[in-house]
């Protein structure tokens, strides 16, 4: 049975297979938890996603592509390109953001992982709000692992700040 669980701290010292990281389209090192997964890990993340934008360009919202993770504890990091609120409309937002949960996922599961951390996709400069995301993204991740069950054996939410924190937990509830 898969865990779900939410926690605060920092994504880029957690000890799983893989770490998702809110990437932009280009997947160039930015702020927020792409720039500290960047730091943390080292250069070689940079590389691997500079191979990846010459290969294949621009990441589409929702889409999530794969690398090595570095000198980070974790296996992989798994760069997702969440929307920006406001952009799209609502509706279509929800739907995105689901999309980078779901991809994240299928892809970990296809690497044979066993766990995978998250942050709060888009809840940064984004401006997803919190709740929504955190709905969204717990709506997301049930689905996929009741299609998919037994394929992850934890799912962890890392919260940066307490707030939410709280939302993730009392969702968790």
């Amino acid at each position: 049975m898969t865990q779900l669980a939410a926690i605060q701290g920092d994504i880029t010292k957690l000890d799983v297979d893989v770490i998702v990281n809110a990437a932009n389209s280009r997947l160039v090192p930015g702020g927020g938890v792409d720039g500290a997964i960047h730091a943390a890990g080292g250069s070689s993340i940079a590389r691997e996603t500079t191979i990846i934008m010459a290969e294949q360009g621009f990441l589409a919202t929702g889409e999530s592509v794969i690398t090595g993770s570095g000198v980070l504890p974790s296996r992989y990091v798994i760069h997702t390109v969440g929307p920006i609120w406001g952009e799209t409309p609502p509706d279509q937002a929800v739907e995105l953001l689901g999309e980078c949960y779901e991809s994240c996922l299928g892809l970990a599961a296809n690497q044979k992982c066993r766990s995978i951390a998250f942050p709060s996709i888009s809840t940064g400069v984004y401006g997803f709000p919190k709740l929504l995301a955190a709905e969204t993204s717990l709506a997301a991740v049930r689905e996929w692992v009741d299609g998919n069950p037994n394929r992850l054996s934890s799912i962890t939410f890392v919260c940066f700040e307490e707030e939410d924190l709280e939302i993730y937990r009392g969702l968790l509830a």
